[in-house]
């Protein structure tokens, strides 16, 4: 903690510190719970979007024996040519959100490749733009936990730092202030004592 003045300057100024934490507390607060909630709805997306890839690839499995022939290579149309995303806003913060995967016309000569390249070609860019909107949750979900821990620290510092800090320099310049004024009292009698004995003695001289 910073080393405080003993003032009524310096009361004034822890209040109105005070007062500040106080207001925006309840903003991380809240900022915080809507944080942890979109957390729990993006890894509900990725569970689900993974358990979809599961499924393609299940279904994937009755022809994917095709794919060892040597006169068949999909590989090079299976990289999409480009991720479409935009962002949404959640507690002040941008996340991505997956809209689509392209992919660049597959260019084969359709008597030459077998009559199943179509489909598994269609199956196997299925399962690429999945993993690729899965790539894109992730990412959201790790924008938002980096968020959610930067918030926290901020909830934290003021809750255990910022208000305690400030509520006990308030209560010790309180203190100050009163003994000082009590002090003052005192003083001021004494003096006042000491000037009316003063007088009563020029008095009893005059006599």
């Amino acid at each position: 903690m910073a080393k405080i003045k003993y003032t009524k300057g310096e009361l004034k100024k822890q209040r109105d510190a005070l007062r500040q934490y106080r207001r925006y507390l309840p903003t991380l607060q809240l900022k915080k719970q809507q944080l942890q909630t979109e957390i729990l709805h993006q890894a509900s997306f990725i569970e689900a979007a993974e358990l979809r890839e599961k499924q393609k690839m299940r279904d994937a499995e009755i022809w994917a024996g095709l794919l060892s022939d040597p006169e068949v290579d999909l590989r090079r149309w299976l990289s999409p040519s480009k991720i479409i995303t935009t962002f949404k806003n959640i507690a002040g913060v941008d996340i991505p959100v997956y809209e689509r995967a392209e992919f660049d016309k597959a260019e084969y000569d359709l008597f030459l490749m077998p009559l199943w390249v179509d489909g598994g070609l269609e199956a196997l860019r299925a399962i690429k733009a999945l993993r690729e909107e899965i790539a894109v949750l992730r990412q959201g979900m790790e924008i938002l936990k980096q968020e959610l821990r930067t918030t926290t620290q901020r909830v934290n510092l003021f809750e255990k730092i910022k208000i305690p800090e400030a509520e006990d320099a308030i209560r010790r310049i309180k203190i100050y202030i009163g003994d000082q004024m009590t002090n003052a009292v005192g003083r001021s009698k004494m003096a006042k004592n000491k000037i009316e004995k003063a007088i009563e003695a020029v008095e009893r001289a005059a006599v």
